[in-house]
């Protein structure tokens, strides 16, 4: 359901005050090398505004010419991206996230990624980091009953799936932080489209590798910024996910991350974690940059009655395109990992004994 307008217009004096002190003071200085290599041959990838909540402000995706890393700079701050993050998936806008990504969350391929990790290993025990409400854990319940599952996230969603049983253990804060507490005690962990929300994607994977137990495996889903959809949508391409996407990583990048740190690389796969969202999505952001601003408390003022007249007019006229791009998207979806346009990569890691 949209916010009531009571409910917005309690937000609005708050995110005014923020707003009038300007957005520059959300993003950290522009760094001149890449995160991943050190590379300075870097190249503008993306310049694009939020086309998913209409917060003001302006990103700036950088790509290394060295090793291929693509990464949002100037980078948001703490602040920033609490600035960002409010009322996305929670508050405000409960639900949009879902509504944005709810093929992805599905219990159908939440169970398939849970098959294609019992493939490896039967875990006696898995953790989900960015777990969310714990969607994952209750249906991958299904396939693997035996193992106990906990989940890891900042937000409250973690407590809320303990509270409802989705999850034996909810642990709250930030992986690199409660990593020594949790040292050893897992033997299978995944990181679904979480990396790339990470302030520092290596210490993410080191953290993951001090949790699990040698042999255990690691599951990564990952945006692939390799797809073919990236280059034809440009700033359309939803998985772009301006701001709230820092890095974009490259499936040789994290493989050769993963060797690096004590892992061995069991199984890739580009067409089951594939969304076949791409044309619609596009179609959605394209359709909502231009119609009339909804009544968000970011902005100035309410809209008036005529503009929510419009938008909804406008609205009901995109339809047909949005079920065309949806048609187009299902007819594609197929041939995703066999042509390059899979919007998404998984990878499973073993992790090594330590050197004795």
């Amino acid at each position: 359901m949209p916010p009531t307008a009571q409910a917005v217009a309690e937000r609005r004096p708050a995110y005014l005050t923020e707003l009038a002190r300007g957005t520059e003071r959300f993003h950290e200085p522009r760094r001149p090398d890449c995160p991943w290599c050190g590379s300075t041959k870097l190249r503008t990838r993306l310049r694009t505004t939020d086309l998913l909540q209409h917060k003001p402000g302006t990103f700036t995706v950088d790509q290394c010419r060295a090793c291929d890393h693509s990464f949002q700079n100037p980078r948001l701050t703490p602040e920033g991206l609490n600035f960002y993050y409010r009322d996305f998936y929670d508050g405000l806008r409960a639900g949009h996230a879902e509504k944005v990504f709810g093929g992805r969350t599905s219990a159908r391929r939440h169970r398939a990624a849970a098959h294609a990790m019992f493939r490896h290993i039967e875990p006696e025990s898995w953790l989900d980091v960015g777990t969310g409400p714990c969607h994952f854990p209750a249906a991958a319940k299904e396939v693997l009953p035996y193992t106990a599952f906990d989940g890891l996230d900042i937000g409250d969603g973690v407590e809320e799936g303990r509270r409802a049983g989705r999850i034996e253990e909810a642990h709250r804060g930030f992986l690199t932080e409660l990593a020594p507490r949790l040292a050893g005690r897992y033997d299978a962990m995944s990181m679904f489209h979480y990396l790339e929300h990470s302030l520092d994607p290596r210490e993410e994977l080191k953290a993951a590798r001090r949790v699990l137990r040698p042999g255990g495996h690691l599951m990564i889903e990952l945006p692939d910024p390799e797809s073919r959809w990236a280059a034809l949508l440009g700033k359309w391409w939803v998985s772009y996910f301006q701001p709230q996407h820092l890095h974009l990583i490259p499936l040789a990048n994290l493989r050769t991350e993963l060797a690096a740190l004590g892992y061995t690389v069991v199984a890739v796969d580009r067409r089951t974690p594939h969304l076949p969202h791409d044309l619609t999505a596009a179609c959605a952001l394209f359709l909502g940059h231009w119609l009339p601003a909804a009544d968000d408390p970011w902005r100035t003022k309410a809209p008036s009655e005529l503009q929510r007249r419009l938008r909804r007019a406008l609205t009901c006229a995109g339809t047909p395109a949005l079920v065309a791009a949806r048609g187009a998207d299902r007819l594609l979806a197929p041939l995703a990992g066999r042509t390059g346009f899979s919007n998404a990569y998984r990878v499973v890691a073993r992790r090594n004994p330590d050197p004795s």
